[in-house]
């Protein structure tokens, strides 16, 4: 079992696969992109196997597969088929843009790979287009609307970006009131490719709730595990229910179950801090289970207590972009 210095048990991996993306989101990354990662400096699939199977065995019962977009990785697939396999990993989970998971979404139901979170900042088209430099406006909302249909519980991430598209709070809630889904509103990061500005946000969760408060006044707290990094309500007569995330203001720090291993195997403790560990090198050598193991156990015996003490190591907005760090 993994146990961090501050006693919080370490259940959750969140693993990035890949650092590549096919959308730019201009709170991301720069419109030009970023240096992406050579091949050779990526863990490779049977890499990737090796570390969750490791990492089950320390105690890991819920593995998300993140990037980049995920599916950006032809051999995705070999890796899902690798996790259902795995007996003591209880949760296959997967965040993606929604532009390249149809062709795989049956056999995904198949494997049990049924918790889809899905990255959308923008029911409006032409906001979709600004938002992620790109036009795949009708593929996402096709893909959408075909997991919904086939049963997956899916989650609408919608991250709230000040002056672009607030006014898409109320509307993406129909979302959540025509189909049994999740509508999560994240306050903005200090990530690469957003605003410069991050001594306070406008858009808290106290803004957000607000906001929804004023049309939809009827609405119901859930129960939610201890820990959820969401705050989430149900509104009378709506399918789905909504929640916040209150991503910049970090409440949700105490409670912290997650370890983060990118795609070139930097270990990362914090969201919102600096690698503490690198595990390529290590599982590409001898004695490689022992040494990736005492590597990941080292780096949660340092962790931050929070996000806040993590971010002291940076210097106002973190030179990351988030396609690199798994989100």
């Amino acid at each position: 079992m993994l146990i961090d210095n501050h006693h919080r048990t370490i259940n959750y991996l969140r693993l990035a696969v890949t650092d590549r993306c096919n959308l730019r989101c201009n709170y991301c990354m720069p419109s030009e992109g970023i240096q992406f990662a050579k091949k050779e400096q990526l863990l490779t699939t049977e890499e990737l196997c090796r570390v969750s199977a490791l990492m089950v065995a320390e105690g890991i019962d819920k593995i998300r597969i993140t990037g980049g977009e995920p599916f950006v990785r032809k051999d995705l697939m070999v890796l899902l088929r690798f996790l259902a396999g795995l007996k003591d990993l209880k949760d296959i989970s997967i965040t993606t843009n929604a532009t390249l998971i149809g062709p795989y979404i049956e056999e995904l139901k198949e494997l049990g790979v049924t918790n889809v979170n899905v990255s959308l900042d923008a029911i409006d088209r032409e906001n979709f287009k600004r938002i992620t430099r790109r036009d795949q406006y009708d593929l996402v909302f096709q893909n959408l609307k075909l997991l919904i249909d086939k049963g997956f519980n899916v989650r609408v991430n919608c991250i709230v970006l000040d002056g672009q598209n607030t006014e898409e709070i109320i509307p993406m809630l129909q979302l959540a009131k025509d189909y049994p889904v999740s509508v999560r509103f994240l306050e903005e990061m200090p990530f690469n490719g957003g605003s410069k500005s991050f001594n306070s946000i406008r858009w808290d969760h106290h803004k957000i709730l607000d906001t929804i408060s004023s049309v939809y006044p009827e609405y119901d707290k859930l129960e939610s595990p201890a820990t959820s990094t969401s705050v989430n309500y149900k509104i009378k007569g709506h399918k789905g229910s909504f929640g916040i995330i209150p991503s910049f203001s970090r409440t949700f720090c105490g409670s912290c179950n997650r370890l983060r291993i990118t795609a070139k195997g930097d270990v990362i403790t914090c969201l919102y801090g600096k690698p503490k560990a690198n595990i390529r090198d290590l599982i590409r050598g001898d004695n490689s289970a022992e040494a990736v193991t005492k590597a990941v156990r080292q780096a949660i015996g340092k962790r931050a207590k929070t996000g806040f003490e993590a971010q002291e190591n940076f210097d106002g907005v973190f030179e990351n972009s988030m396609t690199s760090i798994g989100g």
